[in-house]
């Protein structure tokens, strides 16, 4: 599998496999066995999902030697200060069974008790510093953010000591947060896209289904092949195993320019509720 170079040089593979809404226990297990079996090597999770275990026993009887794993967890927003989050790393580490993580997050980046007197702001400058000395301590490999916008962004940026390698977002066709997008590429953080198959409205469309059936693919496929020829990295999720399989073939999908602007007028249409009203 091919892989994107992250703005500290580590190595991230082009495509992974999310596990939202993957229950824990043998359906996540099971999962991420078949993905591993697959050929996925990046592994998407965190600790809101409440399927960590699951997650790293299947990536431990997997057979595929650790260091050949991108495992990415996530920071939840009930951790306020900088000893809550490295409390909160300590434990997704051990959840896992992992002694290092390639990847980790902040999930959210308001937490709504927080949104009074921009405390979020705070809350975020102290977790990331943790962050940092946790990347510092060669207990991760990479620290990013994921649901910021560029405001979020800014704000951290303002006492950040490290530039967030990652900002994984809501985008698909059918999602495409161009605001977001362009700040991030203007600052050498990679986009990742979590929910790459859209709101639905994807697989209704005469114009997708069309674009799939002269390539000879799913729309699900195109959707894939879409946001890699935008230079994001999808995280498709599935606990089917014949779709976890066929999502891996979307890497020689060749979409011409009016095919990635037709994906695009679908997403212009719809977008992606803010981030700032969310109730979390």
């Amino acid at each position: 599998m091919k892989s994107y170079t992250l703005n500290n040089g580590v190595t991230i593979p082009v495509l992974g496999f999310g596990t939202w809404k993957a229950e824990n226990g043998e359906i996540a297990y099971q999962a991420v066995l078949e993905a591993l079996k697959a050929g996925y090597r990046h592994i998407d999770t965190a600790a809101i999902y409440k399927n960590e275990e699951s997650v790293g026993r299947a990536i431990q009887d997997s057979g595929v030697p650790r260091e050949k794993i991108f495992v990415t967890s996530k920071l939840w927003n009930t951790n306020h200060n900088y000893e809550q989050a490295r409390q909160a790393f300590e434990e997704s580490l051990e959840k896992l069974g992992l002694e290092y993580l390639d990847l980790y997050l902040i999930h959210w980046p308001n937490p709504k008790p927080l949104r009074e007197n921009n405390h979020w702001k705070i809350r975020n400058s102290e977790v990331w510093r943790a962050m940092e000395d946790l990347y510092q301590e060669g207990k991760i490999r990479a620290i990013g953010v994921s649901n910021f916008l560029p405001h979020h962004l800014d704000a951290l940026l303002e006492t950040a000591k490290i530039l967030p390698a990652v900002n994984q977002v809501r985008l698909a066709p059918g999602v495409y947060q161009e605001e977001v997008v362009d700040y991030c590429r203007e600052k050498g953080i990679l986009l990742e896209a979590w929910g790459p198959f859209g709101q639905g409205e994807l697989f209704d469309s005469k114009q997708v289904q069309e674009i799939a059936e002269n390539h000879g693919k799913s729309v699900a496929q195109i959707a894939l092949a879409w946001s890699l020829a935008e230079g994001f990295l999808p995280l498709p999720k599935s606990v089917t195993a014949s779709r976890i399989q066929a999502n891996l073939d979307c890497f020689e999908i060749e979409l011409n320019h009016e095919e990635r602007e037709i994906l695009k007028a679908i997403a212009v249409q719809s977008g992606a509720p803010r981030v700032d009203d969310m109730d979390f």
